[in-house]
């Protein structure tokens, strides 16, 4: 009676295909989420893990001379750091000197305020 109908079975019993198969499977349905996630991995959160390692570094190097940015914008040169002292003492202008905590600095500036990298 109906010729095509008879084909059409035909053809979706045999695509019982490896893809297809994990396409249904519950794996296959999560599998792009996944992949996102991964990418999303490798492009932001690895490079900004490198980037925030050297900043701590850098900071945990800080000597005498240096000229630091306190998490409140204040920028001053250290005139007393001890390795391993959870406090150094910055001078902020002439003859002004604070002591601050090691843990609030952002960042060692260069001269003229320029970012050391």
């Amino acid at each position: 009676m109906y010729p095509l109908i008879a084909d059409a079975h035909a053809q979706a019993a045999n695509s019982g295909g490896i893809t297809d198969q994990i396409m249904s499977s519950g794996v296959g349905q999560f599998l792009p989420i996944v992949l996102i996630f991964v990418v999303f991995y490798f492009i932001i959160l690895r490079p900004q893990q490198a980037e925030q390692k050297k900043l701590k570094a850098r900071l945990a190097a800080v000597k005498k001379g240096d000229r630091v940015l306190t998490a409140g914008g204040i920028i001053g040169m250290v005139t007393k750091a001890r390795d391993g002292a959870p406090e150094i003492e910055v001078e902020i202008a002439p003859t002004v000197r604070v002591t601050v905590q090691r843990d609030t600095l952002v960042n060692v500036v260069g001269a003229g305020g320029a970012e050391v990298k």
